[in-house]
């Protein structure tokens, strides 16, 4: 791959149309390797966010926009001219700041949502933000096993998941924390625009409850699977199966 003006690492794989998955926070483009991709009919864009995977650099500003700034970015370099985005949590966040764009097809959000943070979430954020500059290790071993419905029985999971996460800075933790706290609230859209949106979402899920998104969310598609908040985990192969329907 030649030198880009950006610092965003990706890979592309397959042929079809393109989609442009995007990981969650404490995660990298490594956790889509959980789906059999390839089995899609699609060209798979994989991207580590700043901070994320092999994206070691961090922007000036947490900023969820910049951070789709930056991908719109890797994606005019591919030339691609059309895409649907697979957004999983906070990669959700950068899609939707992506659905403003020309480009922009459909988006699919994986665990995640599409209104800005309460006040008492805002709070949590800069708690995060303060906690892992002392004690990263110690927040890792506490937030990401709560990601799912039966701790106990992804141990495994939940032991490599921490150990990637681990790698990371405690600056780039703090960095993204700060920029969800800060994100821009795209459910007026969302509802106005239901056939561009999709969610999978886990009945289980502690981060955001079945009963807020029925609330928040009208008339948008929302497929409500057996488990928390990492559903390709848990229920890979409905996934797969959404997935398929909406190629």
């Amino acid at each position: 791959m030649p030198d880009l003006p950006f610092s965003l690492h990706y890979t592309v794989q397959g042929e079809g149309p393109a989609w442009v998955f995007l990981h969650g926070f404490l995660e990298s483009s490594t956790m889509w390797d959980y789906l059999p991709l390839s089995d899609l009919p699609i060209q798979q864009i994989r991207i580590d966010l700043p901070g994320h995977g092999w994206s070691f650099e961090l922007l000036n500003t947490p900023s969820i926009q910049l951070m789709a700034t930056e991908v719109q970015r890797v994606l005019d370099h591919l030339s691609i001219e059309k895409y649907t985005i697979v957004g999983h949590s906070m990669g959700a966040y950068v899609g939707l700041e992506l659905s403003q764009s020309k480009g922009f097809q459909k988006l699919i959000l994986l665990n995640s949502n599409c209104w800005s943070d309460s006040e008492q979430k805002k709070q949590d954020r800069l708690r995060v933000a303060s906690i892992v500059t002392e004690a990263k290790s110690h927040f890792l071993r506490e937030a990401i096993p709560n990601l799912f419905s039966n701790p106990t029985e992804q141990a495994q999971v939940i032991q490599a998941l921490i150990q990637d996460a681990n790698c990371m800075t405690s600056e780039a933790i703090a960095f993204s924390a700060l920029a969800m706290r800060e994100r821009t609230d795209f459910t007026e859209f969302v509802n106005a625009n239901p056939d561009r949106f999709i969610f999978i979402h886990g009945k289980l899920d502690r981060l955001v409850s079945v009963e807020e998104l029925q609330a928040k969310i009208a008339g948008t598609k929302v497929y409500f699977l057996n488990c928390g908040h990492m559903a390709h985990v848990e229920a890979g192969e409905e996934v797969m199966e959404i997935f398929a329907r909406e190629v």
